[in-house]
């Protein structure tokens, strides 16, 4: 018989725009490792009709509530309104076009473990495309990660990520709202910072890359678009980029309150 992993005092949330395959997808694979949760919230920014038909749907198959705007505001406002709606102490914050890996439910009951006994650690981070630089051991499957204030490396900014990650539901009183009304890199950077004024804890999944899987198909790719030079090669504009983001990271932690 196999296995069912309950977990009544977690909310999935996920945020959904125009690709409702993906969504079906998730939801299937969160089926296929017995995976249950108090809630689910999908909130939506304002996807398409047809989408929109397809969430209707698939309600039909699994128990989620969508939460809507007839208007698009971007992820900032999406996730808030997600966030808004949860009732349980812990929210699985995952985008709709990931999935989970067959070990998941075990590492989900872990977190959930830790932090009941650690009411310090505010979030537990599952995917990311790059290791966390700064990091220190904290069991078999994660390490905690710190944030050296002299350190050079740019990377230390994304202690917190949208990428997969479990937190507690009072995120947001903590943190503050995400910024809504620009682009979502610009709203992902900005709660790195608030993570980062507030003294936020982590722990980081050291095998990140193999526990969840980024799925994008032809028919509902990334809708992440990203100027060339964020992230072109070529050596001068790297350096100059660099530069740049050392001083204003630097400038936005210690002395710009977000």
């Amino acid at each position: 018989m196999e296995k069912t992993y309950d977990f009544p005092e977690i909310t999935l949330l996920i945020t959904h725009y125009n690709r409702s395959h993906s969504l079906e997808n998730l939801l299937k694979n969160y089926q296929r490792l017995n995976c249950r949760f108090g809630d689910i919230v999908v909130s939506d920014d304002s996807s398409a009709d047809v989408h929109l038909a397809n969430l209707k749907k698939l309600q039909d198959r699994f128990p989620f509530r969508i939460i809507t705007t007839p208007k698009n505001k971007g992820l900032g406002n999406n996730i808030n309104k997600g966030q808004d709606a949860v009732t349980t102490p812990y929210t699985l914050y995952v985008q709709e076009d990931f999935e989970p890996a067959p070990e998941f439910p075990e590492r989900l009951a872990e977190s959930v473990n830790i932090m009941a006994e650690r009411p310090d650690i505010d979030i537990v981070r599952y995917y990311a495309y790059l290791r966390y630089p700064y990091l220190k051991p904290f069991n078999d499957h994660f390490s905690e990660m710190y944030f050296p204030a002299w350190a050079t490396n740019y990377n230390k900014l994304h202690y917190y990520s949208d990428h997969p990650h479990l937190r507690r539901s009072t995120f947001l009183n903590r943190f503050g709202r995400y910024v809504e009304g620009i682009k979502s890199d610009k709203t992902e950077y900005l709660m790195c910072v608030s993570f980062l004024q507030n003294k936020g804890k982590g722990l980081f999944y050291n095998d990140y890359r193999n526990l969840f899987h980024q799925k994008n198909s032809q028919e509902e790719p990334s809708t992440v678009s990203r100027k060339n030079w964020s992230t072109t090669g070529n050596p001068l504009i790297a350096f100059v980029r660099y530069f740049y983001r050392q001083m204003k990271f630097n400038y936005d932690i210690y002395l710009r309150k977000v």
